[in-house]
């Protein structure tokens, strides 16, 4: 019995001085549980012939330690060496400075968020980003919501509830976390009609399909997937003269949405919005957190009418924005005015823009300062090929540069991989031909991967 009478009681602990310092870092509640759990521990180490001073020496360590995982977010900064700029499951898009400090202030203190300045009345949360929209567009009237499936979601159930709605077989994508266009149109209350076959849609498709009961046709951007070889597809402008002379609602989803032509920056060109609005859709919807560079948002543009009756739409109310995002979004749409200075202001451009080059320096300059670092393992420079993600431009590729880390073991890789996850700033590559790569596009600072291996 003696073992256990080396363990504090829990007051014992909580009044010395480490208790105290542990409440006043983590609370007592939490410190008092994680006490209860590390004593039943010890005293069953004892039961199985630990040495109690051990197990009361070891405690305030194992405790602490305890508390500082628990207090410690999964949601923590880290380094993405993936190669895919946009990467859906590490939250897409960087803010540009401007949109962190307009989401902070607007963090911090109220604003006229719904609140008319002018008059003193009530305003639209709305406005603050339709003049934006509408001068970088070219579109009559915008609208936004919390996604780009809540956008195309609205408009279907706005003016396809009850109805038909047309798309090509083509176009009925699948989007992450297995969400089916189908599905969405379901949900939506529209009666999905399938016009074409997978490879090629023809005018008179679309044409033959109309009914008294057709709501509008859907046309949807496949940016996440090519079809090539023996195919065709209908134009939009084409497509927008069916829809006008039948007198039903073109909806364009471009998906990614990119409000400036990339082809600028060396990458393939994609349709801007712009476009899509020139070509005579009677609305397009694109996401905020994806070529655009902002939070996450789904934009709708189009003609006032149709704008005015999505507004009006019950589920408005259910996908809207906060002030938090609405900032964000206020402030990176402004860099757009600038086009000029975009790529040094809007950190989605500037990584997909950045030079082979300058990213292969920057690999030569780090391969012997990680390769000290990790004393176990082998590290060289090697060639990569980025790609954009989210679905953007899906089967190109930028070339690019990186790290290649070796060791012994057919598992090295995955080891290596699990303990650069496992760090404070966890660090994430991907693995190739039994190598763990670091693909070093989106590192700014040859720092932030020194700093994180040195933790």
């Amino acid at each position: 019995m003696t073992g256990f009478r080396a363990l504090p009681s829990v007051d014992q602990f909580l009044l010395s001085p480490m208790g105290r310092a542990l409440i006043d870092g983590h609370g007592r509640a939490a410190v008092t549980a994680g006490l209860r759990a590390r004593l039943d521990a010890a005293r069953a180490a004892i039961r199985d012939g630990a040495d109690g001073d051990a197990e009361a020496a070891r405690l305030p360590h194992l405790l602490a330690a305890d508390l500082a995982a628990a207090a410690q977010s999964n949601l923590r900064p880290m380094l993405n060496l993936t190669g895919t700029v946009l990467h859906t499951n590490l939250g897409r898009a960087i803010l540009a400075e401007e949109a962190i400090a307009a989401a902070s202030a607007a963090m911090s203190a109220p604003l006229a968020l719904e609140f008319d300045l002018g008059s003193g009345g009530r305003g639209q949360r709305d406005d603050h980003l339709r003049g934006l929209l509408c001068e970088l567009t070219g579109a009559e009237d915008a609208t936004v919501v919390n996604n780009n499936a809540a956008a195309v979601l609205i408009a279907l159930n706005t003016f396809g509830q009850g109805r038909q709605a047309i798309v090509s077989r083509g176009e009925l994508i699948e989007i992450g976390g297995a969400f089916r266009m189908p599905d969405i149109m379901a949900r939506a209350g529209a009666h999905l009609v399938e016009v074409g076959t997978t490879n090629r849609t023809h005018p008179r498709d679309y044409q033959d399909a109309i009914t008294p009961d057709t709501g509008l046709i859907l046309k949807v951007h496949t940016s996440n997937y090519r079809i090539e070889g023996f195919t065709a597809e209908v134009p939009a402008p084409h497509l927008a003269q069916i829809a006008g002379r039948a007198g039903v609602v073109l909806l364009n989803d471009l998906g990614a949405g990119s409000l400036v032509d990339l082809a600028g920056w060396g990458l393939r060109r994609e349709p801007t919005v712009a476009e899509a609005v020139a070509e005579g859709a009677d609305l397009v919807t694109f996401s905020g957190d994806k070529l655009l560079g902002g939070p996450q948002a789904g934009f709708i543009v189009g003609r006032r009418d149709l704008i005015a009756q999505i507004n009006r739409n019950p589920l408005k109310r259910a996908v809207r924005l906060d002030k938090i995002r609405i900032a964000a979004l206020e402030a990176t749409l402004r860099l757009y005015r600038d086009p000029d200075r975009l790529a040094e202001r809007l950190p989605t451009l500037q990584y997909l823009s950045r030079p082979q080059a300058d990213i292969a320096a920057q690999a030569a300059r780090l391969a012997p300062q990680v390769g000290a670092l990790l004393p176990d393992y082998t590290v060289t420079t090697t060639d990569c090929a980025s790609q954009i993600g989210s679905g953007a431009l899906p089967t190109d590729t930028i070339p690019s540069a990186g790290l290649r880390i070796t060791g012994a073991g057919g598992n090295a890789p995955d080891r290596l991989a699990a303990q650069l996850r496992a760090l404070p700033r966890p660090v994430v590559g991907h693995i190739r031909e039994g190598a763990l790569i670091l693909d070093l596009r989106c590192l700014d600072r040859d720092e932030d991967l020194l700093g994180a291996l040195s933790a």
